[in-house]
């Protein structure tokens, strides 16, 4: 059965924590919760009886038959996540228990969650806007210091808040101008169009930084990627063992031993990077070796940072023509082969027994410019956040070239009114069933 994305009056529930640990949390919300609750849970008291923000010890039954011992966490309506009534049951963390508790209350009148359906009911709630909902989903999957920062920072509405502030400038410029059409057959203009100018140069310059901050955002978030790249046989797949410190690639003496692309990550001083191994590059007849280089140059426009790997053997680099913004980062290998070894533009290291591995991660971590921001910085770090700017600094563009022709204030104001439409597609002023069912979905159940 399909539930509408609206429909807000169902209890649903779902395990709010995974399996397995010592204990876990059963979360009910909706107008039945607390009838539910206290259909299968016996304590001192009836929940329905008991105020919010209160915890309750008891058992789960069912009929005669003790399910498990609880504590049962109580938020009324509107005082809770999803702005309904609420229990959370911390169970013993049982398969078993989970099951029957979840069993007990579909018995009961609720309904098992979809994904992401309890912080939908939060942003439809009014609890939180659609930015901050969709920071749950980043906080929960954050792995490493930076990204689990971004995330608390736009969760805590640091993003809305700045967000807002400029449709609120947009909004008092957009209603003075539709002010104006009131009065046209007087030609009066509510809107100094010195100030207009003004205004929506400033705007234009926080859009352009949100934009722009989305290569950094997008980094922290999602990992900075390195393609490990240089001829067959150069040690490339060894490097890649040592900078994860664990055997992801197969090594061999064995010209070519790489023919598709191998990816592993590590963190490095609280950032995230993902190290792609690639086919050596080298001239050749064989398909199957053609195709992993090509694969090699797909993972190079991609990366954040190319590895070039010489080996001190032929300290020679072919021709690597990085692209605009990406980091090329050249380092002769197998120094340990040699008594000396001198260069001038190339990091020298032995990934065999470990010299120079841990100057590389130094190198690789400061092109990550996190010294520069701070605890306030806004950093934009989702591509939907990022398309819809995009589109948002085009539209103010228009009123831009707009202002400078002269252009009465119906057109301008129509610009403007798209440029507010675009910012309100992040935070959920505008928005549509197809949008939040794609950005719910790929949450977790309980969540």
């Amino acid at each position: 059965m399909i539930h509408s994305i609206l429909d807000s009056t169902t209890t649903i529930v779902a395990p709010a924590t995974a399996e397995g640990g010592a204990v876990m949390v059963i979360r009910l919300s909706g107008e039945d919760a607390i009838s539910i609750a206290d259909a299968m849970f016996r304590g001192r008291t009836p929940l329905a009886d008991a105020e919010g923000y209160t915890l309750h010890y008891g058992r789960i039954v069912d009929g005669e038959r003790v399910v498990d011992d609880v504590v049962v966490a109580l938020f009324r309506a509107p005082h809770s996540y999803t702005g309904d009534d609420t229990v959370e049951i911390t169970i013993h963390g049982s398969k078993y228990i989970s099951q029957e508790v979840i069993r007990l209350a579909v018995k009961h009148g609720a309904r098992v969650a979809t994904a992401g359906e309890f912080t939908r009911r939060s942003f439809l709630a009014g609890k939180m806007d659609l930015s901050r909902a969709e920071a749950v989903a980043d906080i929960i999957s954050s792995d490493t210091e930076w990204s689990h920062d971004v995330a608390s920072r736009q969760m805590r509405g640091g993003y809305s808040c700045r967000l807002a502030s400029l449709r609120e400038q947009l909004l008092r410029l957009c209603s003075l101008l539709e002010l104006e059409l009131d009065f046209s057959e007087e030609d009066v203009e509510f809107a100094d169009r010195k100030e207009l100018e003004q205004i929506v140069e400033d705007v234009a310059t926080q859009l352009r930084s949100l934009v722009e901050s989305f290569r950094l955002g997008n980094v922290l978030k999602n990992g900075v990627m390195v393609a490990i790249v240089g001829e067959p046989n150069v040690g490339k797949s060894t490097l890649l063992n040592a900078l994860v410190e664990e055997d992801r690639a197969m090594v061999s003496d064995v010209a070519g031993t790489t023919r598709d692309t191998v990816e592993a990550t590590t963190v490095i001083d609280g950032v995230r990077f993902r190290f792609v191994d690639t086919a050596g590059l080298h001239s050749t007849d064989d398909r199957l070796e053609q195709m992993g280089i090509e694969r090699t140059q797909r993972a190079m426009d991609e990366a954040h940072i190319v590895l070039h790997i010489a080996s001190v053997e032929r300290p020679v680099f072919s021709a690597v023509m990085p692209k605009s913004g990406q980091h090329y980062v050249r380092v002769i290998n197998k120094i340990d082969k040699v008594s000396t070894c001198e260069s001038a533009d190339a990091h020298l290291m032995s990934a065999k027994d470990g010299r120079g591995v841990e100057e590389l991660k130094a190198l690789l971590r400061s092109t990550v410019d996190t010294a520069t921001l701070n605890r306030s910085d806004v950093l934009v770090t989702n591509m939907r956040h990022y398309e819809a700017l995009h589109r948002a600094l085009e539209a103010l563009g228009d009123v831009e070239r707009a202002l400078r022709h002269g252009l009465s204030g119906d057109l301008l104001s129509e610009d403007l009114r798209r440029v507010l439409h675009h910012l309100g597609e992040i935070t959920g002023e505008v928005t549509s069933d197809d949008i939040l069912h794609n950005i719910f979905s790929k949450f977790c159940i309980g969540k």
